[in-house]
């Protein structure tokens, strides 16, 4: 019994998410409401409200599926190990990842990716660093805001390429910069 409340647990958090997702798609998150995702997943309102709290906890449980952001930081290999994979999903999940993060997204998922992007980019720094720089929170914005920027750009399509060209441009504007800081120990 308990397998079947849990997978229908499952589909219904799924089919109000795919929801948000349609209507952020159709008319941007910022005018969607309760009543509008409530209406287009065809559930009701306390089954709506077992689930989720609001349209923002839809919106982050969406986020927070990305499961290769909340891996251990790497610290051997090349910096910023999470590029590719994420260049990858975007391509794979197209439409998620253009609703989320695209120009109908808002600025609430656009704040929040940053947020926990920027948490994978501290730990993987702190990991490697022989001694953590004193401007490490520097350093993280300008990781963050430059993957940031070619991610909503890519998800927007403003530009084609693949997820490798994506990944190989994001590091060879951002790692010899990082790769100095890390290795001078001189401050950002």
């Amino acid at each position: 019994m308990t397998g079947n409340s849990d997978r229908r647990v499952r589909r219904t958090r799924q089919a109000i998410q795919r929801a948000l997702i349609e209507l952020i798609l159709d008319k941007g998150y910022e005018t969607t409401t309760v009543t509008d995702i409530i209406n287009r997943a065809d559930v009701g309102r306390s089954t709506f409200y077992a689930h989720f709290t609001d349209k923002q906890d839809v919106l982050f449980g969406n986020l927070d599926d990305l499961v290769f952001l909340h891996a251990g930081p790497p610290s051997e290999g090349p910096l910023f190990g999470f590029s590719l994979p994420m260049f990858e999903h975007v391509q794979s999940q197209r439409q998620l990842v253009s609703a989320l993060l695209g120009r109908r997204g808002g600025g609430a998922v656009i704040a929040r990716g940053e947020q926990m992007l920027a948490e994978v980019v501290r730990r993987e720094l702190l990991a490697r660093a022989p001694q953590p720089t004193p401007r490490l929170d520097l350093v993280v914005t300008a990781v963050v805001g430059a993957f940031m920027g070619l991610l909503r750009g890519w998800a927007d399509d403003q530009f084609a390429a693949t997820p490798v060209e994506m990944d190989r441009t994001f590091r060879t504007v951002v790692t010899p910069g990082v790769t100095m800081i890390l290795t001078s120990g001189e401050p950002a």
